[in-house]
């Protein structure tokens, strides 16, 4: 269970370690020896990534088939602490699957992640809404977070993590995706031996990409650059990191993005004659009504920016975040 998945290679492809819930893969991992195969992610993400797949419950030295598991809270009250119990043997998993997790999270921390997809509802690996049991003939309350997972986003509090089944929601697997790209792209800065002025030069690029998320993380980040200098790097970039990836967990509402869209328009102004900046303004009131996808748009910007050379906005990460291949700006 802890070998690696090697992806296919897709264009301009590198190596971007994802972690993974092995069943969401096809493994036949689940307690009935079944699995919960998500292509897109298999196939069209996969092309892109390097998955690490990972199945808590196997790994931990259960059997397949095994007895099914379900998070339940112990004693009579509702503020009882929730448990991972087998509830036909009545076997407690609770410290076994623990141990396990600080173990094993330790151990992808150094596989130098850039997102993790997380099976949903399950009691070792949903992240949220997962149900917990109390009494017998009371409906599970579902406010539960599966005990791997909750150790996984405790270790790791900057790692984009998502459930497969969330990731239907096509803004939300824009989200994602976007930020499994936006931390790869952080990991590479960190990961060398990087300057003050290389963290200027990142920022800058990363400016309209936080704007069209959080308009104050993207104000918080200017100070803490504008700042940063005689400061201890470290601790700057734990700050950056931080704030950096709670900003990007924003969504890019329809409206957020259009004044994203309309501040690039504006550095057309006097380049375009009047029939371009009136079809630019028309396509973008298309998109803020919702009558065409973001991609529509971007597209025409950037085809303004390569026919103008202007650098600080081809320099932009927004124009192109993610392979456009995964068409993530294609939905309405």
């Amino acid at each position: 269970m802890t070998e690696k998945v090697q992806s296919q290679d897709g264009p301009g492809a590198v190596d971007i370690p994802v972690g993974i819930s092995a069943c969401v893969l096809g493994q036949g991992v689940r307690f009935d020896g079944g699995h919960k195969l998500d292509r897109f992610i298999r196939d069209t993400l996969g092309a892109y990534v390097r998955f690490v797949p990972v199945c808590p419950e196997v790994e931990m030295g259960l059997g397949v088939p095994r007895e099914t598991l379900r998070l339940a809270r112990g004693g009579d009250d509702e503020g009882g602490a929730v448990r991972l119990v087998a509830p036909r043997s009545g076997t407690d998993h609770t410290e076994r699957m623990e141990s396990f997790a600080r173990m094993r999270v330790m151990q992808l921390g150094k596989e130098n992640l850039c997102g993790y997809i997380l099976q949903n509802g399950s009691p070792s690996c949903g992240m949220e809404r997962v149900r917990v049991y109390s009494k017998p003939g009371v409906a599970p309350a579902r406010n539960g977070r599966g005990l791997f997972a909750q150790e996984l986003m405790r270790q790791l509090p900057n790692l984009p993590v998502e459930e497969d089944g969330r990731l239907n929601d096509a803004g939300l697997r824009e989200n994602f995706v976007e930020r499994i790209f936006a931390y790869r792209r952080f990991r590479t800065l960190f990961g060398g031996a990087w300057q003050m002025g290389d963290l200027v030069a990142f920022h800058a690029r990363e400016k309209l990409l936080l704007l069209a998320h959080d308009r104050t993380t993207y104000q918080e980040l200017g100070r803490l650059v504008a700042g940063a200098k005689g400061r201890d790097r470290d601790q700057v970039a734990i700050e950056y990191e931080a704030l950096f990836m709670a900003g990007l967990r924003k969504m890019a509402t329809r409206g957020k993005q259009t004044n994203v869209l309309e501040h690039i328009a504006g550095y057309f102004k006097k380049l375009i004659d009047a029939s371009d900046r009136q079809e630019l303004q028309e396509v973008i009131a298309s998109y803020r009504a919702g009558h065409v996808p973001l991609v529509v748009p971007v597209t025409l910007l950037k085809h303004h920016v390569r026919r103008h050379d202007i650098e600080y906005l081809a320099q932009q990460t927004y124009l192109d975040p993610h392979p456009i291949d995964l068409m993530l700006r294609n939905h309405g």
